[in-house]
């Protein structure tokens, strides 16, 4: 089933599912195998991967580069995303005593050196900051995104968990567009409704990606009072309208909001995958959609 890519620049589109490669290594994909899987997903329409250079304690990029330096041909059909920004303590650097963010001029560009390496490509598609930082100097981040675009490296910029103000205080200082925020939203987490991040997005015609749209899970089986009443509300509309999975119905109510949200699925199962893609043909009602939040909320609309 073909996928609705979204433009994000003239010579940008990413499909409106995007495949998260968060738990790549716990999915024991040999290489082969890896490909195979790949080719099944982006067949399905989906050609948009976003990694993170931390995922995985700083192995994902590589397992996935090495499937593509066994298939090279997947490269020019896909759009790759990655992360930088958080310095992980880890084996691999024992010298870090705690875990910190770091966007100087030198980090940035030696995680995107790493990370290109590590996926064995020469470009990256949209580099994103991870998370936003108490010590950020914008003219130091922009002259390394500068540094990059200038030599070919990384096509565009965004970020993920900013704020608005944040997000505004970056864009002032970058000549391009910021292309996107990768925030969490699902019906568990209502944060950047409630703080005016996807009306910021709406004003601004950003395309906001959606981190854990299923919760981390958390929707299958609640722990919490507000996770009972979002199921039951998930549970009754499934049947009412003949769905076949409560995620597929979150799927639904995601890209339902006119901000154009991108949910990353990041599984490695096709059965799961192919939930999220339904979810695009599922349409709700309005009242649906707002029964859904306020299950979340736990109050009707004022």
């Amino acid at each position: 089933m073909p996928v609705n890519n979204l433009q994000l620049a003239t010579d940008l589109s990413l499909s409106r599912i995007i495949h998260g490669l968060w738990r790549l290594g716990d999915w024991n994909l040999g290489k082969k195998d890896l490909v195979a899987f790949l080719e099944e997903i982006m067949e399905m329409g989906i050609t948009s991967f976003d990694h993170a250079d931390i995922y995985g304690d700083y192995s994902c990029e590589k397992i996935f580069g090495d499937a593509l330096r066994l298939q090279p041909s997947l490269r020019k059909d896909m759009q790759i995303i990655t992360k930088c920004g958080i310095k992980l303590r880890s084996d691999k650097y024992p010298e870090r005593k705690l875990q910190i963010y770091d966007y100087s001029y030198q980090h940035i560009l030696q995680s995107v050196e790493q990370s290109l390496q590590n996926l064995g490509i020469d470009t990256i598609d949209l580099l994103l900051l991870h998370r936003p930082a108490p010590f950020f100097d914008p003219e130091e981040v922009t002259r390394a995104f500068d540094q990059l675009y200038q030599a070919g490296k990384v096509r565009y910029f965004g970020v993920s968990n900013f704020t608005p103000g944040q997000f505004e205080m970056l864009q002032k200082h970058w000549h391009q567009k910021l292309l996107t925020n990768q925030i969490e939203i699902s019906p568990g987490c209502l944060e950047h409704f409630e703080n005016g991040n996807l009306n910021f997005c709406l004003k601004e015609q950003i395309k906001p990606m959606s981190w854990s749209p299923l919760s981390g899970g958390e929707l299958f089986h609640p722990t919490t009072t507000k996770g009972i009443r979002i199921l039951k509300v998930l549970e009754k509309i499934t049947e009412g309208i003949g769905a076949k999975s409560i995620d597929q119905v979150v799927y639904a109510w995601i890209v339902k909001h006119p901000s154009q949200i991108m949910p990353i699925v990041g599984s490695g199962k096709i059965d799961r995958i192919q939930t999220a893609l339904d979810g695009l043909e599922l349409e709700l009602s309005i009242q649906q959609w707002y029964e859904i939040y306020n299950a979340s909320t736990g109050v009707e609309l004022p």
